[in-house]
């Protein structure tokens, strides 16, 4: 199902909406959250277009890989950042839903593209639950072994209440 959805690029994205006065114009944007900080949009073509990324992607894909599209979702988020008001975006000619639009499409892309090898296996089946005996006790070995362990011994006093509040926490000073 997530296949099919990931497949579909399609932009989600609500267009403006405008208010009766024009003044105060909002963007509804169901897939906002996939927008990055600009900041972290340059590191990434900063990083692609270094020495150590090109001899990296030479090491994994036998040549150079294309940059470009890192460059375009920082100048899309910078403009997206920088008019922050849409009626001024709009006035200079920067139609800000499209901007969004990009960023978000190229997001999608990317994701899809990672998640591409898993959406492939076949290797092993997918579950749609958790087995139905996920709950059951572990076996009576792996209690015997663990019974003595630090952790045995902390959940032991936790549960008992014997926790001494001023041992219980680390502090560097």
């Amino acid at each position: 199902m997530s296949e099919i959805k990931d497949n579909n690029i399609s932009q989600e994205v609500t267009a403006a909406t405008e208010s009766c006065e024009n003044t105060n114009v909002e963007i509804n944007l169901e897939d906002k959250w996939m927008i990055r900080e600009c900041d972290l949009y340059k590191d990434e073509y900063k990083e692609c277009t270094s020495f150590r990324g090109r001899f990296q992607q030479y090491f994994v894909y036998g040549q150079p890989v294309d940059c470009n599209q890192w460059k375009k979702d920082y100048d899309n988020c910078c403009k997206w950042e920088d008019s922050k008001d849409i009626k001024a975006a709009v006035s200079i000619g920067i139609d800000k839903s499209k901007l969004v639009e990009a960023l978000i499409s190229s997001e999608k892309a990317r994701r899809l593209e990672r998640l591409r090898a898993h959406y492939r296996n076949d290797t092993w089946k997918k579950r749609e639950s958790p087995p139905s005996d996920w709950e059951k006790p572990l076996p009576e070995w792996m209690v015997k072994r663990d019974e003595n362990t630090y952790l045995a011994h902390k959940a032991k006093e936790i549960k008992e209440g014997k926790v001494d509040s001023d041992s219980s926490f680390c502090s560097i000073m």
